[in-house]
């Protein structure tokens, strides 16, 4: 069963915002058993909607549409809709008392133009917005299914939660599909799929593997599509059991639960340990990491970006003949972030950071992309040198993730020597 979804607004062509529904959606699609064969954002025309959705239907069994659903003129995709599939509008009563109902909670004076939304396509099935005034509607037509929500996030996925995935579920025997994902830390793409290439050859047809790497992260994604929900868990479970004996190594977990950050969140409160950080070219990136995880505070006690000379020699004490001997983006200066930040928070670890992230370097002699990265252990100091390259952001995240990655091998190797 294949969807598409059509996404109608000029303010995401134009970059205004950011189409978070089709992500959204397509997500929810996927886990009752529809994949999604293309999602497509076009502008308020009605000439383009129209080809929108002639496209779409040769594409798809079901088209969903956002956007457009406004009381105002350049809203048109209910009267496009309308023409589409030869139909009229009329008012429904029931909803223009909702609407006047929505305006009176607020103490709000409606409108003849709030009250126009209540004029709805008579073919279509009204999915009632109990969050907004535009109503959702679906339409039938040669064996495909039209759906048509507002572009509100928060109206669009009430009305795809309480109506259109139900429906859907009802209308449709749709298959089970399953994902599982496996997070790996510290080696590239070509070196993992190498290493793996004759597990990848032995996969069931059922199921498929997809890579996703990120700075310093790889995600191997397993798809699994089928009628038999407990077979395909099943194998699924097989093959990623015989995957950790391949690269065991480098798993760091399970989904984004148990992502890099969650891992050590785990390692620390399990064995009732703190965490601190000092960050000057990654300016807070791995506080943020850190604290994206629930629970961070039971082990995370703080951080302390500390961008500027001056701040690195106020905040955390780096003695002034250290910068002035070795400059800031050094090891001996990264070393004592860490010793400091480690002090003064009273943890048990501490990570530093401090480099050229770019695209200048200041008043240092190392080139763009080298970082220095210090983990301050309980019994010792560890400091290593990289060279992220460019641009920037890369800088910033590759650094970010390898401070953790850094971390998390440290933590394993300190919890080992003290069984």
């Amino acid at each position: 069963m294949q969807a598409e979804i059509i996404t109608i607004g000029d303010e995401i062509l134009i970059g205004q915002i950011l189409d978070s529904n089709s992500k959204w959606i397509a997500e929810e699609l996927n886990k009752i058993g529809v994949s999604v064969y293309q999602i497509t954002s076009i502008q308020d025309d009605k000439q383009h909607i129209l080809k929108a959705l002639a496209e779409a239907k040769g594409n798809a069994d079901i088209i969903i549409l956002t956007g457009g659903l406004g009381p105002t003129k350049d809203d048109i995709t209910k009267h496009t809709l309308v023409d589409y599939f030869d139909d009229k509008l009329t008012m429904q009563p029931e909803i223009a008392e909702h609407i006047k109902h929505l305006f009176a909670k607020i103490n709000y004076q409606y409108t003849d133009l709030d009250i126009q939304q209540a004029m709805l396509p008579e073919k279509a099935n009204i999915l009632k917005n109990y969050l907004g005034t535009a109503s959702g509607m679906w339409f039938d037509k040669g064996g495909k299914v039209f759906v048509s929500l507002p572009g509100v996030p928060n109206e669009m996925k009430g009305l795809m939660t309480n109506c259109v995935l139900p429906n859907l579920q009802k209308s449709f025997q749709l298959p089970f599909i399953l994902h599982k994902t496996v997070q790996t830390i510290g080696m590239g793409e070509s070196k993992v799929a190498k290493r793996i290439e004759q597990w990848e050859n032995d996969l069931p047809k059922s199921i498929k593997l997809a890579y996703l790497p990120s700075y310093g992260k790889l995600r191997l994604r397993l798809t699994a599509k089928g009628s038999d929900k407990k077979e395909l868990e099943e194998a699924v479970e097989v093959a990623i059991d015989k995957l950790y004996h391949i690269i065991g190594d480098i798993i760091v977990g399970m989904e984004i639960s148990e992502s890099l950050e969650a891992s050590i969140q785990n390692l620390l409160v399990g064995s009732d340990q703190t965490l601190s950080t000092a960050e000057s070219c990654t300016g807070g990136s791995i506080a943020k990491m850190i604290t994206s995880v629930a629970g961070a505070s039971k082990y995370f006690c703080g951080s302390a970006v500390v961008y500027s000379a001056k701040a690195k020699k106020e905040i955390l004490k780096i003695a002034s003949k250290t910068i002035e001997k070795y400059s800031v983006v050094s090891k001996e200066v990264a070393e004592e972030m860490a010793l400091q930040c480690k002090k003064i928070f009273a943890t048990d670890y501490a990570i530093a950071t401090t480099g050229n992230a770019g695209p200048t370097t200041d008043k240092t002699d190392k080139s763009v992309g080298v970082v220095f990265i210090a983990i301050a252990t309980p019994n010792y100091v560890l400091v290593k040198e990289f060279n992220f390259g460019q641009p920037r952001e890369k800088v910033i995240e590759r650094a970010s993730v390898k401070s953790l990655e850094i971390l998390r091998k440290e933590i394993l190797k300190n919890n080992s020597n003290s069984l």
